[in-house]
């Protein structure tokens, strides 16, 4: 990766993490999940709103890292109007992504893609998944109801 694009990455993820999107808590949410990561004390409540398998709102709470806490806004920003399905299979690229695989180019990761550059740095790669882990978790319990 070029200087210049890992420059522009950085500043992206900082926006996130100094102006995050999303952040609250949603009061008519279906769903509320808790977790952290014991590791380095990174912690997350996200909370969301599905409707007709479709997920309507995201909001997160939680204290951590720059990375973490800017994963959490992006992916509150990514899932939103995504139908569930379609929400979990984006955690499932990201995991991936952080395991240093090139996602498909099909897929559109918009600000995402600027945490591709933490699959470098292993120690953080639970930082950037916990809010993906959050969610695709909480999408599948609420699935099940």
């Amino acid at each position: 990766m070029s200087s210049n694009l890992d420059a522009l990455y950085r500043r992206v993820i900082m926006d996130h993490y100094k102006k995050p999107r999303n952040r609250g808590v949603l009061e008519d949410g279906s769903h509320t999940i808790n977790m952290n990561n014991p590791t380095c004390g990174d912690r997350i409540q996200l909370t969301f709103k599905v409707v007709d398998g479709i997920v309507e709102d995201a909001r997160f709470e939680g204290e951590g890292c720059s990375i973490s806490m800017s994963s959490a806004s992006m992916m509150t920003q990514a899932i939103k109007g995504k139908k569930v399905d379609d929400a979990i299979n984006l955690a499932h690229v990201f995991s991936d992504m952080m395991l240093g695989k090139e996602p498909d180019d099909s897929i559109d990761l918009g600000d995402i893609e600027a945490l591709q550059g933490v699959a470098k740095f292993p120690a953080r790669i639970k930082c950037a998944t916990l809010a993906w882990k959050a969610m695709e978790k909480g999408l599948k319990e609420e699935e099940q109801k």
